[in-house]
């Protein structure tokens, strides 16, 4: 399958996934803010692994709405075999995406490196910028 053909599948079930979350009943998954960050359909479109992240949930929270994903697992493929005309609609499993964590903590940290060197290399500049002027002058 070309390689075009199937990232448009995966940004399709991703959508219709997001869009189907909603309806879920379960209190695990109708209680928290769960967005489907993306999703990773095989080549022979029998499987999808789906990655999702939850706003503001710790390790138990995951661990259970995880849990809800998958007791919800019938209603989601339904909604996929009704919304994308595939000849087979995947097994879903489910994956916690961390990587906003990731970014939040690489971006503190990068924070706390970066902004006393930040400092010191902008001053040197406006320091040769201005010779640069008073010579030009």
């Amino acid at each position: 399958m070309p390689k075009y053909r199937r990232a448009r599948i995966n940004d399709e079930v991703a959508r219709v996934l997001a869009d189907a979350l909603r309806e879920v009943k379960d209190h695990r998954i109708r209680d928290q803010i769960i967005t489907v960050t993306s999703c990773d359909v095989s080549g022979d479109l029998r499987f999808a692994k789906v990655y999702f992240s939850v706003f503001g949930a710790d390790r138990e929270t995951i661990k259970e709405i995880k849990k809800g994903l998958y007791s919800a697992q019938g209603f989601l493929r339904h909604a996929l075999a009704e919304k994308i005309n595939l000849r087979i609609t995947p097994e879903l499993t489910f994956e916690y995406d961390n990587a906003m964590e990731r970014g939040a903590n690489i971006s503190e940290l990068l924070k706390k490196a970066a902004i006393p060197e930040e400092l010191d290399q902008s001053s040197e500049w406006n320091e040769e910028e201005e010779a640069d002027d008073d010579e030009n002058e």
